[in-house]
């Protein structure tokens, strides 16, 4: 018999309908139930791309005599991390105070009240089985104690999550948070640290964005290397575009291979900002090949996109990634599967497990065409092969870090079919992720979740419907990002210039959630700090930029401390910093085009613009700015002071260089 879990939406909690746990979603009526049977609740959180998850299910929760003890002793609660990012939160910060480190998946025994009083992660059966034997004896036995521990973890993460004081971000803060991550470098293999390796987006953009500001060749450096080392590495898939994770090693050879939106949405625009500092045409391939990925296989009929692929297939990591040179012998031949094995480094003894190995592209190929049908034929191929699980419900967050993607690379490469999909994502998420005027987390087949939407769906949302109006120049984008901010200004606003990850009408946890600090993706607050400053920009709103900048302020003792957890907040510093800079082109036919083009390839990472014939309504960049003896041209402001407009590219690229530090 399926247990409560089968009328969940995420697929991480369909996953466990049919455990013999008795398990509940996270609910009022699950906790009453704890107070009625006067026993302590089980917590367990995880996603449905989490290997280790999945070996725990197996191991402890599709087994009877482990069910057959938590269903007698406690009330078990299963919570998918990316659909309640609040209660992750919480829970984790527990969990790393107490044990010194986190993970999922994660296991939390607490009261039914919520106070957590033993943290944990992975548990084989033996010792989940002795870990529940000894929770249940002191329940009954050392009640007193237990409570007290729990009060005790609780109010202790109160005050550990409160946000901080601010700390002013400046030039000097953002030119030494580029030292100290030149002394963290790898240059031998790229990235920051040793093994395991994560993509380090938002510090890519970063230093990319100081680059872009000062012209810094070292910036530049670090995030060339880094770039081209993951993009040649096996972290990248190089038969069907987009990033593994991580690496389990330094050099980026062996992925853990789960393809996460977030990770890749990021690394689009990574890649594209790379490939317009330098030129590079393996940044620019990366940057499509990823898009590609993005849609062809995370987009949804909905217009969504979906939010990760399975590490595993039938259980095994890698079945569908990993080749032998015999494989590609057998696919292209003899003579073009050897050469094959060669340019991507597959070993007779194998790189990754049981003699097969990850697909590398160390050097590009002598012959681009042979390369171009050998990897057709192989990914054929490889589509034969089992396929990992999609984990197929609709983040609005990571979906706005995506439309951002796709509206900013189409934009600049004039390619019209990513913006298409930036606005088919962005239309489905208005239409169905925006219930009675607030944002929800999720959806799944077109069915949105009940989960509110947190700080970070309302930031990267109102991001990527910044660039699609930028991309378009319609200002239906520009509006209804406007509207999220409202909102986020008026509820998740900290007091201290910074944002809670939770509104202030939210369900209550034991705590309300903060952090400062930005991991796989941007923090609620640097994601609204970076929205914000753009919003302001584009419609210049003095209001929005001071939030702006108090937000990106609130941030700055992690910055200071650690730049590696605050790339998204110094990639938002660096644009206070360089801007406002607005462009407006006005005008149509080639010479706009012309002028558009030009602005689209600059390096300044406080630039916004808008192209569009003059006082187009709802674009307030375009209001008063007619056009020039008849002709486009193009009116540069900084600062919201404007220079005299101009009608020449040649022209154009003068106004548009940087002015002196």
């Amino acid at each position: 018999m399926p247990n409560r879990l089968v009328r969940a939406t995420s697929p991480y909690l369909l996953q466990h309908r049919d455990n013999p746990v008795e398990w509940w979603e996270w609910e009022p009526a699950a906790f009453a139930q704890a107070r009625e049977r006067d026993v302590p609740v089980l917590l367990s959180v995880g996603y449905a791309a989490c290997h280790w998850c999945h070996v725990m299910a197996h191991e402890c929760f599709e087994d009877a005599e482990v069910a057959g003890v938590l269903n007698a002793g406690f009330v078990a609660i299963k919570v998918d991390r990316e659909e309640r990012p609040d209660i992750d939160a919480v829970y984790m910060a527990a969990t790393t105070a107490t044990t010194g480190h986190g993970g999922w998946p994660m296991t939390v025994l607490m009261t039914a009240d919520g106070d957590p009083f033993y943290c944990g992660t992975y548990f084989p059966k033996g010792q989940f089985l002795q870990l529940l034997g000894a929770v249940g004896e002191a329940w009954r036995t050392q009640r007193d104690q237990v409570l007290a521990s729990g009060a005790h973890i609780a109010d202790a993460i109160r005050t550990g999550i409160a946000p901080a004081a601010a700390d002013a971000v400046t030039r000097a803060t953002l030119d030494q948070a580029v030292a100290t991550l030149h002394r963290g470098f790898d240059t031998a293999g790229g990235g920051f640290g040793g093994a395991p390796k994560f993509p380090p987006s938002m510090v890519l953009e970063f230093l990319l964005r100081h680059h872009g500001r000062t012209g810094d060749p070292v910036a530049l450096e670090m995030a060339s290397r880094t770039c081209e080392a993951m993009a040649r590495g096996g972290i990248y898939d190089q038969l069907g575009g987009g990033f593994a994770r991580y690496a389990v090693d330094a050099a980026w050879v062996v992925p853990h291979f789960e393809k996460m939106l977030y990770d890749n949405a990021q690394l689009v625009r990574v890649y594209l900002h790379w490939w317009k500092a330098t030129g590079a045409e393996l940044a620019r391939r990366i940057a499509c090949e990823t898009a590609d990925f993005i849609i062809g296989a995370l987009g949804t009929h909905e217009g969504g996109f979906a939010s990760a692929l399975d590490a595993d297939t039938d259980g095994v990591e890698g079945l569908t990634y990993a080749w032998s040179p015999a494989q590609l012998v057998g696919v292209l031949g003899d003579e073009h599967g050897r050469a094959a094995a060669r340019l991507l480094s597959v070993t007779e003894a194998g790189t990754f497990e049981h003699g097969s190995s990850t697909l590398q592209l160390r050097e590009d190929p002598q012959d681009p065409s042979w390369w171009a049908d050998a990897r057709a034929r192989l990914l054929t191929s490889r589509a034969t092969r089992p396929q990992p699980g999609r984990d197929d419900k609709v983040v609005t967050s990571w979906n706005g870090l995506a439309i951002a993607a796709l509206a900013d690379l189409g934009a600049t490469l004039g390619e019209d079919r990513y913006v298409e999909a930036a606005a088919a994502c962005a239309s489905f998420v208005l239409d169905v992720h925006v219930v009675d005027g607030r944002l929800r987390r999720s959806s799944r087949d077109g069915a949105v979740g009940a989960a509110a939407g947190v700080a970070d769906d309302h930031g990267n949302l109102a991001e990527g419907l910044q660039a699609l109006c930028q991309a378009t120049g319609e200002a239906r984008w520009l509006e209804a990002a406007g509207g999220l901010l409202d909102v986020a200004l008026e509820r998740f606003g900290s007091g201290q210039g910074g944002f809670h990850d939770t509104a202030d009408d939210a369900e209550a946890l034991f705590a309300r959630p903060h952090s400062a600090a930005d991991n796989a993706e941007p923090s609620g607050q640097s994601s609204l700090a970076g929205a914000l400053l753009g919003y302001g920009a584009l419609t210049g709103s003095p209001r929005h930029v001071a939030a702006a900048s108090s937000a990106v302020d609130a941030g700055g003792s992690v910055a200071g401390r650690d730049p590696r957890f605050a790339g998204w907040t110094l990639a938002v510093a660096q644009a206070r910093e360089a801007g406002p800079l607005q462009v407006a082109v006005v005008g149509s036919g080639p010479a706009a085009a012309a002028l558009t083009a030009v602005v689209r390839q600059a390096l300044s990472p406080g630039l916004v613009l808008v192209a569009g014939e003059p006082d187009a309504p709802g674009i307030p960049l375009l209001a008063d700015r007619p056009l020039v003896g008849g002709e486009p041209a193009a009116y540069v402001c900084r600062g919201f002071v404007c220079d005299r407009p101009v009608t020449t590219v040649a022209a154009l690229v003068g106004a548009l260089q940087p002015s002196p530090e």
